[in-house]
């Protein structure tokens, strides 16, 4: 079997530095197309640093990284430095990356790449808000056919939401991009809150990540030293959740994972619930599913993969 081909749109992030991480580490399984930005948790000029960084950690600056969008299509951008620090990847010391940026928008090089590869070859994994794909889908909608699958991190049912009591952050950000994108008919396999807060990144999982004694064992390990805090204080449990690369390992081994095919609406009006992705989880309306909508994982099975790819690098 030749590798997936994939591009990574996203929001880098300390869980996003992960996912490129896992994805570079495993080349056999994922032929890593280019990496496209967008602001999300933290404006634009960071997180295309931020994923240039993280190539360059794995020693990667081979792969183009592209910035993409900079604002949501239709709202104020929102950002979480409240999570992720001021840089997007406090924890480890940063420095100035000296691979640069691929010319031209992140957007137009999805649209060319999907035109360019033979249809249903190129997998989608967003890890950020979709405003990327959606506009990517509203200027080209030739290309929604061409997509072999979105694999993305984003939304809610059970645990409902982490930036609003109703919503997660990447759907937040930019609900119309969502809208457009859940509405595209594109395969899509979503990684919500209820399947990434059971991935933990408890103690001794970093410490084995740690324990690799390589560069890049220690500034994942470093990164989640910082990242992990804001969620096990606001959830008080034993490690933070390790969301982003869920989407990674759900291509490596997807038998990690179980959940449904439901039909997934995302509300774009209410002052209370914008962003919220409304999961038909029971199967209570005749909506027609559109959907996978992961809902567990067997985390050991996760941090093992992630050790295993990490130390590769």
């Amino acid at each position: 079997m030749s590798a997936r081909k994939i591009i990574i749109d996203t929001d880098p992030g300390q869980d996003d530095a992960v996912a490129i991480l896992l994805a570079l580490a495993s080349p056999e399984d994922l032929d890593l197309l280019g990496i496209t930005c967008v602001a999300g948790n933290v404006p634009l000029p960071l997180t295309s640093k931020n994923a240039r960084i993280t190539c360059e950690a794995a020693s990667r600056t081979d792969v183009p990284v592209y910035a993409g969008s900079k604002a949501p299509l239709a709202r104020p951008l929102i950002t979480a430095e409240h999570v992720h620090g001021q840089t997007g990847l406090d924890g480890p010391k940063l420095w100035e990356p000296q691979m640069p940026l691929a010319e031209g928008h992140g957007v137009d090089f999805i649209i060319a790449t999907l035109r360019a590869q033979e249809p249903g070859t190129v997998t989608l994994c967003t890890l950020g808000p979709l405003t990327n794909i959606a506009a990517a889908f509203n200027t080209a909608p030739d290309i929604i056919e061409r997509v072999q699958e979105i694999v993305m991190m984003g939304g809610a049912y059970f645990e409902v939401g982490n930036i609003t009591p109703a919503a997660e952050f990447n759907i937040y950000a930019d609900p119309e991009a969502a809208e457009i994108v859940f509405r595209s008919g594109a395969p899509i396999t979503v990684m919500p809150l209820d399947v990434t807060h059971k991935v933990l990144a408890t103690k001794p999982r970093v410490e084995a990540i740690r324990a690799l004694n390589t560069r890049v064992g220690r500034f994942t390990a470093e990164m989640l030293d910082f990242f992990e805090r804001f969620d096990m204080e606001k959830y008080g449990s034993e490690g933070g959740p390790l969301h982003d690369p869920c989407v990674i390992a759900w291509l490596l081994k997807p038998e990690l994972f179980s959940g449904r095919h439901v039909n997934v609406e995302i509300e774009t009006s209410s002052s209370l619930t914008v962003g919220m992705t409304v999961a038909d989880w029971w199967g209570v309306t005749d909506r027609t599913p559109n959907a996978l909508f992961i809902g567990d994982a067997d985390a050991d099975g996760f941090f093992t993969l992630l050790t295993e790819r990490l130390a590769r690098l």
